[in-house]
């Protein structure tokens, strides 16, 4: 099922790395140390380079099937399970793309809420983001990657002000090294499924890639630069804080910015907190717009109303979630969603296509 899209729609191959990261790197990034270290300890970070590079398997695994069926998730599910049940397995990743946005945008606000500005509305500051995820949207693939592309450089530089915790350093804080089982490992690997998620997106946009084959070695080289990043911010986080401090802390990584000392500004954390605006804004829009393109293509419905339904349901649910307790379930099913779909789902269409496509060559 052969999914044609023309080239003035389409983006550059290399551009696919800037989709991945922008997608890998979001709120998660904010405080999944003292998730991943409460099954392996300082052990931890063994575990999120492991679960990183296992990723790999799947980028391989997805360019496979969209290369079989020469088109996206829909096309795959219509290729193994035919039009009216794969239309309806492919409205299940509409389901999961919207709770993937939910979380993103509600777990932000919570930090803004924390940490900068408690009395602050959710509706009315969801709204204002979520008009301009919109807006992006209506503006096509192109605009939603060039919007990844400038969010994932603009606020790179703050990967440099983690230095600053380096000089408070113990990096005897890591020692023993394989302190720990591999079931523990395998448990703490499982918790970065929130914070790893997003890389299955080429299942959404794969047809609007030029020579889209092309495009996977640097959505492995994605892929590659995400683990390093989360990998080395684990090692640092480690040898910062001890274990009993590191259990207290929900948002480790905002609370190393607080030594960040610099003559112009005092306090870091409120310039970091305003940039991720930027971090988490490629989310909510990639999700949106794969979401309404899943709409467009499975029920044929227009995408620009899609995606103004989508905005309007994630804009009214957000709402619901107005305490920790709600916002914590509300991440452990999207980490139980995105790994179900990344390490259960995908595998399991990958063998059906194979399977498919020897039955059809027959």
């Amino acid at each position: 099922m052969q999914q044609q899209v023309p080239e003035r729609l389409q983006v550059s191959p290399f551009l696919v790395l800037y989709l991945i990261m922008s997608m890998q790197i979001g709120i998660g990034v904010l405080g999944y140390q003292r998730i991943v270290a409460k099954s392996a300890g300082y052990d931890a970070w063994i575990s999120v380079l492991a679960a990183g590079l296992s990723i790999h398997i799947i980028i391989w695994m997805i360019y496979k099937i969209c290369g079989t069926v020469e088109g996206d998730i829909v096309a795959a599910n219509s290729y193994v399970f035919g039009k009216k049940i794969g239309s309806l397995l492919s409205s299940f990743f509409i389901v999961y793309l919207l709770i993937f946005a939910l979380a993103v945008l509600r777990t932000f606000i919570e930090v803004i809420q924390v940490w900068m500005f408690p009395e602050i509305s959710t509706f009315w500051y969801s709204l204002i983001f979520l008009i301009l995820s919109l807006y992006i949207v209506f503006g096509g693939f192109r605009t939603v990657t060039g919007i990844a592309f400038f969010c994932i450089v603009l606020p790179s530089y703050l990967l440099l002000t983690f230095g600053f915790a380096l000089k408070y350093a113990e990096f005897r804080n890591l020692l023993p090294i394989f302190d720990h089982s591999f079931k523990d490992l395998a448990t703490s690997a499982y918790d970065m499924s929130l914070t790893y998620i997003g890389f299955e997106i080429p299942l959404f946009f794969y047809p609007f890639i030029k020579d889209a084959p092309k495009s996977q070695k640097w959505a492995h080289l994605g892929v590659f630069l995400t683990t390093i990043i989360y990998t080395v911010l684990a090692i640092i986080t480690f040898t910062y804080f001890s274990e009993a401090q590191l259990a207290k802390s929900i948002w480790a990584t905002l609370e190393m910015w607080k030594i960040v000392s610099m003559p112009f500004v005092e306090r870091f954390e409120y310039i970091g907190i305003a940039n991720w605006n930027l971090i988490i804004l490629p989310n909510i829009c990639i999700a949106l717009w794969g979401a309404s393109m899943i709409l467009k293509r499975a029920f044929k419905l227009k995408q620009k109303k899609g995606v103004i339904i989508l905005t309007i349901l994630c804009l009214i649910a957000i709402n619901f979630f107005d305490t920790r307790a709600k916002i914590n379930l509300l991440n452990d099913w999207t980490a139980k969603l995105g790994f179900a779909v990344t390490f259960v789902y995908i595998p399991f269409l990958f063998i059906a296509t194979m399977i498919a496509k020897k039955v059809k060559n027959k």
